[in-house]
């Protein structure tokens, strides 16, 4: 008798060992059915697991096993599951390798790369499936609505536990055992808090006993307060970080949450909330995930944690993940499998949202229509965290319905009333001339401007001693040694002038007497007020933040409805900084604004009415949704490390990981100013 035909999925790199199809289906099918039980899509992800490869059981695939030609694998198992009218699972399957494809039209033929094509195309003999792979009945969660926008969602979150589940059965068989996890358990990170709040229970003045007191309002609503939205609203000086932290790591522990994500809007500011938090929890409880930050190494050396890292930035398994704006809400609008993959480890999770004013407004009706569907249908507790909240409560009673949003920490008016440390005022309309003069009377001061080359040139009118100039045109490297310094020169009490663009704004820890600050949006000026007596030494009376206009300058037209309302604000509010008044600016703002400008691409209604004839546009809103859109170009600076980094590049020694490291050395520019640097001979292209 004829021995039965094996067919394998994958070889070894030494030849040595087999994985067979059907190993490698049982095998993801198992592991994407686990990942999709939160949210109720098991059975999906499951048929989803034993259909995506059930194109290697040609005769072709096993021919490429050998050094054949490439031969699509995909398509079959997609078109498998199109046939059976499993329609989510067949987007699954076919773009768990290229990225989720547009849905299409009927007008599509095998040849386009469309769902609705994909179909239609010829694919080599893969029947020998049948003989080895049963398939069971697969329901779609009845608690996700039908609605198209939901069922992209949802699409998108079953996509990403076969896409994990792909990768971790490969890695698993090619590595010989799957090197993941080993991380603590939220309830021993939640006793490493608590061991670390401990000595402050004993609070030796009235400062110290308020921060207990929004500490233990945090404690209390973890414990107490169910899945949910919720807003916390403490303003700077009330320990925002490691409260918000305490609510997170009581929440999920008392609710059987497997991770917090903590979302923070800049690179800028990342890297000393993920410092807070490793000292707390330990480094190796902790992932930041964003563009600045990189955990691979020389192919020479072995560290198991630095290794562990690197695995958990593909997809989010540690318990704390502290990651940007960009990267959080780029991935929940992708289609590739590199950035999807980790979506389904956001379900059951705590989400906090730090400085939530930021959230862009271009953008502002997709991101919160993803956080109301984490919130309703993943699982997931959420958290707008800000000491100015952008009054988001229309929006998600728009987009969310079925939501209501509730404050962990009660009177937001005494908190505010309390922390209070600056006092605002208007001077009008100055001139650079007039401002500089301002400036040099205070030995230590903050003003921030709107332009870069405003601050340039008001940098050129102080002393030189102790003064400094901040914008992007930095490199990260050399904006954190230059903070460095500030702040040891505010400490010792040298003099020291800073003039910044608004990079200084969000989260920066600086304390300076009094402050300056150009027209912009009310949230900006507040952020700049942030910088300004932050640790309370002196009356909010003496520790003024003025507000002043430049003459013979236009308001910028990006921000120019940020002024208008602002401006609006400052003649109706006695205190322009009191929590109703910032309720009536982001009211007022959008106003202004109009709703077509909170999703000026068009994404919702892509999903909800179709794209250019398509329904399911994944692929085209995957190409449309970016949150920082400008035309710039990056220039890397050598200087210090950054030196030998560049002469790498120069080199051709070209790789993901050596991109990351010229990170900290690198600007971006436009393209007048690059055409200026090339013409002047000052940058070199690559």
């Amino acid at each position: 008798m004829a021995q039965p035909e094996i067919f394998l999925a994958h070889i070894s790199e030494d030849r040595e060992r087999m994985q067979t199809v059907k190993e490698h289906l049982q095998g993801t099918a198992a592991l994407a059915e686990v990942f999709a039980q939160p949210f109720g899509g098991g059975e999906q992800a499951k048929l989803a697991g034993k259909l995506h490869d059930i194109g290697k059981y040609s005769r072709e695939f096993q021919h490429r096993l050998e050094g054949g030609p490439k031969v699509d694998h995909s398509t079959a198992g997609g078109k498998e599951a199109f046939q059976l009218r499993q329609i989510e699972a067949a987007f699954a399957v076919m773009g768990h390798h290229g990225g989720l494809p547009d849905y299409g039209g009927k007008n599509d033929t095998g040849d386009t790369s469309t769902l609705y094509g994909r179909q239609q195309k010829k694919v080599p003999d893969y029947s020998a499936w049948k003989q080895e792979i049963a398939l069971s009945p697969a329901r779609r969660p009845s608690h996700i609505p039908p609605d198209n926008l939901s069922e992209a969602f949802y699409i998108r979150m079953l996509y990403s536990c076969l896409v994990d589940a792909d990768y971790l059965d490969t890695e698993a068989f090619m590595e010989g055992a799957l090197s993941r996890g080993g991380y603590e358990p939220i309830a021993s990170l939640l006793d490493k808090l608590d061991q670390y709040i401990a000595p402050w229970w004993n609070p030796q003045n009235e400062l110290n006993r308020k921060r207990c007191d929004i500490l233990r309002s945090c404690l209390n609503a973890g414990e107490n307060f169910p899945n949910g939205l919720y807003t916390l609203t403490v303003p700077t000086g009330g320990g925002k970080t490691v409260s918000s932290l305490a609510f997170a790591l009581r929440h999920a522990a008392t609710h059987g949450k497997k991770r917090v994500i903590y979302v923070i809007p800049y690179t800028s500011i990342i890297d000393q909330t993920a410092e807070v938090f490793e000292n707390i929890l330990e480094a190796e409880n902790v992932l930041e995930h964003h563009s600045g930050v990189d955990y691979t190494m020389p192919e020479e050396e072995v560290d198991p944690a630095l290794y562990c890292k690197a695995l958990a930035t593909e997809n989010w398994d540690a318990p704390v993940i502290v990651t940007t704006a960009v990267q959080f809400f780029e991935s929940l609008y992708s289609n590739l499998p590199s950035r999807c993959r980790k979506l389904h480890n956001i379900a059951d999770s705590v989400i906090i949202f730090d400085e939530a004013q930021t959230l862009p407004v271009s953008y502002l009706y997709p991101c919160v229509s993803a956080i109301g569907q984490l919130v309703q249908y993943y699982g997931v507790t959420a958290v707008l965290c800000t000491a100015t909240q952008p009054a988001l409560q229309s929006l998600f009673a728009e987009l969310a319905p079925g939501l209501t949003m509730r404050e962990i920490c009660p009177d937001t008016d005494a908190l505010y009333q309390f922390f209070r440390r600056t006092t605002l005022r208007q001077a009008g309309a100055l001139t650079e001339e007039e401002l500089a003069e301002q400036l040099n009377t205070s030995p230590q001061t903050l003003c921030v401007v709107n332009r870069r080359a405003t601050a340039q040139k008001l940098y050129a009118l102080l002393p030189e001693e102790g003064s400094y100039c901040l914008t992007t045109l930095l490199c990260p490297a050399d904006r954190k040694r230059l903070l460095e310094e500030i702040r040891e020169r505010l400490k010792s009490g040298l003099p020291c002038r800073v003039v910044s663009t608004s990079l200084i704004e969000a989260g920066v820890d600086v304390d300076f007497p009094t402050a300056w600050r150009e027209e912009a949006g009310l949230d900006s000026i507040i952020q700049t007020a942030g910088r300004c007596n932050r640790e309370g030494k002196a009356s909010a009376e003496q520790s003024i933040v003025t507000i002043f206009r430049l003459e013979g300058q236009q308001v910028p037209a990006m921000i120019r409805p940020n002024v208008d309302s602002a401006r609006h604000v400052l003649q109706t509010f006695a205190d322009p900084a009191q929590p109703e008044a910032i309720e009536s600016y982001f009211s007022f703002y959008r106003t202004l604004k109009g709703s077509a400008a909170l999703d000026q691409k068009g994404i919702l209604d892509a999903f909800q009415k179709g794209y250019e004839g398509r329904i399911f546009p994944f692929a085209a809103v995957a190409d449309m949704f970016h949150l920082i859109d400008s035309p710039t170009t990056t220039v890397y600076i050598p200087t210090g490390e950054g030196k030998s980094l560049v002469e790498s590049l120069r080199a051709g020694f070209i790789s993901r990981s050596l991109f990351r490291l010229l990170g900290q050395y690198a600007v971006n520019v436009y393209p007048d100013h690059l055409k200026r640097l090339l013409d002047a001979g000052a940058v070199q292209t690559t």
